[in-house]
């Protein structure tokens, strides 16, 4: 959840650190810190509750010099936000700093058992007692910081992404790494670290990704050090880069999530190039090809996700019983790891993340490994946790999201499920070959598609305002497009702070229709199937006759809709089943509209984060 960054070298560190920490922001707001060994020898530490827009005013007459140091941005789990609580922590003696992004299970213990030892605390964070911890271990050992940070690791349960500075030796970071994420990046001379790329990629391409369980010692003069709790030299593997630092800007628009928005017709064209291919009629994925066997002999598929790419899955999952004909369920990644799942050995567990870091869903990733299934990886970020630990996989090549509410990860999540779903067809042969040419066809159109839906952008933004009254939203869809209403409520619900719920359109009738009434806005998802059609038209009849507002999702050219609902937003045709790619988008950009009036945060909504790497 946090977000971290360091840098030693020849430069001064304190302006790499704080664009650093701006990039890393929609990981965490609500405080920020930065800790320095300055050109007097001295460890600096400047911490403040709030955005890296209130530490920047705080430092301002503060000695910002040097070239080595480690910064921080929180999400607050152990601790409230404040000046205290904020990172970077440091020791007793004030000779180390620290920052961290997880949680330390067993603090509480570690903490009574260094009090005894006569250490006191200034914050409420399991993070300072890691720091007390190796410092404790330096003295009472008489060892060095780099093992001594081995040895308190191997103390330690939980999650951490960690960087450590020491005031006497301003010439090496110490970094570690279990379950939260951790790149460093290779420079001519220098080295820098964060909790993803973002930070990185103004100044090298060429990264490392951290594995579990590894200390990196970076210092000026040499390579960087890959070492296990064990203190056994790994071997480690540069690789290059694809973002661009024109990803990681707003190029205009007002707020990463309207741009973001905006570039979902572009993102699906990426996540389909070199896959689909009209003229033959052709889907190629790689990931399933070359499994080619387990898929053929699946049982079923396991979807595991959390949030947004939970409702991806279910998209998935109708795409994949209706193309491929294999049973699929789809699971929280949450419960599934802490309940005891009946799995066999021809099953395939799908995991779908963007960050590639989500700690439930890794979770499910290590349970189902552990049961000797065949685990298939979705995922936006390349190099990331997900992807490492699965046995396979599809990127979504989304590029960098910045906006803490997903949207065009969700999209291109669907689509590379829908891709799944045709390649699995087209091996399984469950598609009749016109059926199928028709859909490949169908799915190639939908970039273009969605430039159109985008254009209703200013339409939505007028009517928008009429809803800022509301206190509730019920959402409501059929089929494909019952996770699309559940996903319009999150992103309503995620941005502008007020309550949705999204429920299948047929089930109005088993309680929510009892909070219909004049106040209450309805959202139907409401395009123009021939199996489902007259269902949602009855539907709005029922909400209409109770005086629900109606704001329909209709497909171009519907007449009969238009005239019920109170507002209606129209979508180009599509086959039923790529629909939800489209309707999605409304939705987006309405929740975007209504939370920007009413002076919303939409890129840092409160008590969110963007990448959830804790329970």
């Amino acid at each position: 959840m946090c977000g971290i960054v360091g840098y030693i070298g020849a430069r001064d560190a304190y302006p790499i650190l704080i664009k650093g920490l701006k990039r890393l922001e929609y990981r965490g707001y609500d405080s920020a810190g930065l800790a320095l060994v300055t050109n007097s020898d001295q460890l600096a530490v400047y911490k403040t509750k709030g955005k890296v827009a209130d530490l920047e005013h705080y430092v301002l007459d503060k000695d910002i010099t040097g070239s080595m140091g480690i910064a921080h941005t929180r999400w607050a789990t152990h601790g409230e936000p404040s000046d205290a609580n904020a990172h970077p922590h440091y020791s007793q003696s004030g000779h180390l700093a620290l920052i961290h992004n997880g949680i330390i299970e067993n603090y509480p213990v570690l903490k009574e058992n260094l009090i005894q030892n006569g250490y006191t605390f200034r914050s409420n964070t399991d993070t300072e007692v890691l720091v007390q911890l190796i410092e404790y271990i330096m003295f009472t050992h008489g060892i060095d910081l780099f093992h001594a940070v081995q040895l308190s690791l191997t103390q330690v349960v939980g999650a951490y992404a960690i960087a450590v500075i020491e005031r006497n030796n301003p010439n090496a970071i110490m970094a570690a790494r279990k379950s939260s994420p951790l790149v460093i990046g290779i420079g001519e001379g220098e080295y820098f670290l964060g909790s993803d790329a973002s930070p990185i990629i103004e100044y090298t391409k060429k990264v490392v990704y951290v594995n579990d369980d590894e200390v990196v010692c970076l210092r000026r003069d040499r390579e960087p050090q890959f070492y296990n709790l064990n203190r056994v030299e790994k071997s480690h593997r540069i690789i290059e880069l694809e973002m661009t630092l024109s990803q990681l800007e707003k190029g205009g628009y007002p707020h990463f999530m309207l741009k973001e928005i905006f570039e979902q017709p572009h993102t699906i064209r990426e996540c389909m190039r070199g896959r689909v291919n009209v003229e033959h009629n052709s889907i190629t994925l790689s990931g399933i090809i070359d499994n080619r066997e387990r898929f053929l002999k699946a049982r079923r598929i396991i979807i595991v996700a959390c949030g947004t790419s939970w409702h991806a899955g279910l998209i998935g999952k109708y795409l994949i019983e209706s193309f491929a004909r294999v049973p699929v369920e789809v699971e929280y990644a949450s419960e599934f790891r802490y309940r005891n799942p009946v799995l066999y050995d021809d099953d395939i567990v799908v995991a779908i993340s963007q960050s590639g870091e989500t700690a439930d869903t890794l979770a499910a990733v290590e349970l189902a490994r552990s049961r000797n299934v065949f685990v298939y990886g979705v995922c936006n970020v390349v190099g990331s946790s997900i992807p490492r630990r699965t046995h396979s996989g599809s990127y979504t090549h989304a590029g960098p999201e910045i906006g803490v509410a997903s949207t065009k990860a969700f999209t291109a999540q669907v689509t590379v499920l829908a891709l799944m779903a045709l390649c699995m067809a087209r091996e399984r042969k469950t598609l009749p070959q016109p059926e199928f040419e028709q859909l490949v066809a169908g799915l190639a159109a939908i970039p273009a598609k969605m430039e159109e839906t985008l254009q209703v952008s200013d339409f939505i933004k007028k009517f928008s305002c009429i809803f800022t009254y509301a206190h509730n939203f019920i959402y409501l869809g059929r089929g494909y497009n019952f996770p699309v209403a559940l996903e319009g409520a999150l992103k309503l619900k995620e941005i502008s702070y007020i309550h949705a719920e999204g429920y299948p359109a047929a089930e109005m009738k088993h309680g929510p229709i009892a909070l219909i009434d004049q106040e209450m806005p309805v959202v139907v998802v409401a395009p123009n199937n021939k199996s489902m059609y007259e269902k949602v038209v009855s539907n709005i009849h029922e909400i209409k006759a109770r005086k629900g507002r109606v704001v329909a999702i209709i497909t171009r050219g519907d007449t009969v809709i238009k005239e019920m609902a109170d507002f209606f937003i129209e979508i180009p045709p599509a086959e039923e089943c790529f629909v939800p790619l489209l309707a999605v988008i409304p939705l987006q950009l309405m929740a975007y509209h209504i939370a920007i009036v009413k002076d919303r945060n939409v890129d840092q909504p409160r008590n969110l984060a963007k990448s959830v790497t804790v329970e």
